[in-house]
């Protein structure tokens, strides 16, 4: 999934903010909390105003991405 992220983020990354979170990171489990983090990868496309807009566990194909984007 990395490479796919990564290449989004290449593409969308001036108008959008990709955050990485490590869940061996303890100061990252507040943030994990609030995306309802249950599996990894888990992915969370959140508005500007913080609400989650689409939330996506496991393997997702990139254009399901891009349909949201």
């Amino acid at each position: 999934m990395l490479p796919v992220v990564h290449g989004l983020e290449e593409e969308f990354g001036d108008r959008i903010r990709f955050v990485y979170l490590d869940m061996d990171n303890a100061d990252t489990a507040p943030l994990m909390a609030e995306v309802n983090f249950t599996y990894r990868p888990h992915f969370s496309l959140v508005s500007e105003s913080g609400e989650i807009v689409e939330q996506w566990v496991g393997t997702v194909e990139e254009a399901v991405f891009r349909v949201a984007f």
